[in-house]
């Protein structure tokens, strides 16, 4: 993010927060994380959908290894779908190029840097929103989850759609700055506008590690206040 995109950015979120929108929602006690569209179609800049994710894909891998360490729930989720494109709804009119995440092919391949376990949930979905038509929301609430930490690509996309329908669900969400990306800056910068305004809250991915490292273990009674940081969204 450049220098001037940077203030105009906090320039337009302190104006909104003195008419009462972009408050900060804060952190609940039962954080989950859920990586979303970290495949190769998405990650790998040789496809059409593809970007280059190498620092978000870094951002990640701390939160994840964070996260197992302290055995707080992962969660993986991807767009494909099958042989005969016959789930690819209406999208496939506005984004052709979808329908080349076809079940089976590398482009619907989470990045094997991730090195997603067995017991991490891996939701497959047909539009933009991981709960959109899956069990997402029924997972978390098993789980006990209130917050979900989001991360992946694309900002504008996906990652934006997470955030709205996590909010509607009423699991707070909280995108970590850093482990999402998009394939331009504009639409990326607009949509943690967007977010921090409306639906959630936009984090740094500092903030996030040393959350994720107060908060109580699954189990354990939940006793940790949100953290809050002065001036920071």
């Amino acid at each position: 993010m450049s220098w001037s995109a940077t203030t105009e950015y906090e320039a337009m979120l302190a104006e909104l927060r003195e008419r009462g929108m972009g408050a900060e929602m804060g952190f609940g006690r039962r954080p989950a994380i859920i990586v979303v569209d970290m495949q190769r179609g998405f990650v790998d800049p040789r496809f059409p959908l593809g970007a280059d994710a190498e620092p978000q894909i870094a951002a990640v891998r701390e939160l994840l290894a964070v996260a197992r360490r302290r055995a707080l729930p992962v969660i993986f989720a991807t767009v494909r779908y099958d042989a005969g494109l016959a789930d690819t709804g209406v999208w496939r009119h506005k984004i052709p190029a979808n329908l080349q995440l076809v079940e089976g092919s590398e482009q619907v391949e989470l990045d094997p840097r991730l090195e997603r376990r067995p017991d991490e949930l891996l939701i497959i979905k047909k539009h933009a929103s991981p709960f959109f038509g899956t069990t997402l929301a029924a997972e978390l609430t098993g789980r006990g989850v209130d917050t979900l930490l989001i991360a992946g690509f694309t900002t504008s996309g996906c990652v934006r759609a997470c955030a709205v329908d996590a909010s509607a669900h009423g699991f707070r969400p909280i995108v970590v700055r850093e482990a999402v990306g998009d394939r331009r800056e504009l639409p990326h910068l607009a949509s943690l506008y967007d977010i921090q305004v409306k639906y959630g809250d936009v984090v740094s991915l500092e903030r996030a590690l040393a959350y994720l490292e107060a908060v109580e273990a699954p189990g354990a009674p939940a006793t940790i206040a949100p953290l809050r940081s002065q001036g920071e969204s």
